[in-house]
């Protein structure tokens, strides 16, 4: 499994009963989470005295409580800053396991020696992008949501980062994909972060199951003659790591060798020293990993 174990603003103090007990800077929240299906005696002070508990309800979704939470708030991870706030469906705005992603392709970019073209699509609030960014590639972030690109820049400004060579679109993943193809615009290094399912801002439908697969194949195309990398993440129960690693396998592997892992990704529990699993993760390098 792959840790995202470097944090110094943020920790899973806890986890028991569907739930875990977070540590974001100095806010503590519970948050629901499907992989906790075991029950632990819940022992550490935050659990009483959370700044906010977002509760899922048994109708599906489910809504925050506040008691001390301010709107906003920055969390830091090495040189980024990222401006968080509660947000529907129980989020905050970044997902700090991705953080061990980021360790993995900055290294890659910062030892390549030449100029590094990044795509990052389903870009959401921007944590690959900005992380990128910092080790000198430039990026191109793609999200269907225009209020997502939005907070992405935000966060690029509060890193110190609102000169970096990057453009923010909003733009249906796909039909963007293929208008890069038609163009002849290629990338170092393409990063995805699909959804399991979702709309395009002219309400095109995106299912994982249906769409994964051609996404990976036509993305494939705008790789350049001398690719870096390719990611996939995966927060959908189908697409297993073994699933992403045959797909990676037939589709990128087989036109430009290299190297091809795919694991879990996760995060280290304080008071157990369990790891919590937080979906899956698929890397394709051209030559070893670093």
């Amino acid at each position: 499994m792959w840790l995202a174990d470097r944090w110094k603003e943020y920790e899973v103090i806890d986890t028991s009963g569907g739930e875990k007990l977070e540590r974001w800077g100095s806010q503590i929240l519970v948050r629901p989470d499907p992989q906790v299906i075991w029950h632990t005696k819940r022992t550490a002070p935050g659990w009483k005295r959370p700044n906010a508990h977002y509760h899922r309800s048994s109708r599906g979704g489910g809504s925050w409580e506040f008691f001390d939470l301010p709107q906003q708030w920055d969390i830091h991870y090495d040189k980024l800053t990222f401006r968080l706030k509660p947000f529907k469906f129980k989020h905050t705005g970044l997902f700090p396991e991705q953080a061990a992603n980021w360790d993995w392709f900055s290294g890659l970019i910062r030892h390549a020696g030449r100029k590094i073209r990044v795509l990052n699509l389903f870009a959401y609030t921007g944590g690959a992008t900005l992380a990128a960014a910092a080790a000198g590639a430039s990026v191109v972030h793609v999200d269907a949501a225009k209020g997502m690109v939005s907070w992405a820049r935000e966060n690029a400004q509060v890193s110190g980062l609102s000169q970096a060579p990057v453009r923010w679109l909003v733009d249906d993943c796909l039909k963007f994909v293929q208008r890069e193809l038609r163009r002849g615009n290629q990338y170092e290094g393409i990063i995805m972060d699909p959804p399991s399912y979702g709309r395009g801002p002219k309400g095109e439908i995106w299912k994982i199951e249906d769409n994964i697969y051609d996404l990976i194949n036509l993305c494939s195309g705008l790789l350049s003659d001398n690719p870096l990398f390719f990611l996939i993440n995966s927060y959908t129960t189908g697409l297993q790591p073994a699933v992403l690693s045959y797909m990676m396998g037939t589709l990128i592997q087989k036109k430009y060798g290299g190297r091809v892992e795919a694991d879990e990704v996760g995060l280290p529990v304080t008071s157990t020293g369990l790891v919590l699993p937080c979906g899956a993760s698929g890397r394709w390098t051209a030559g070893e990993s670093i």
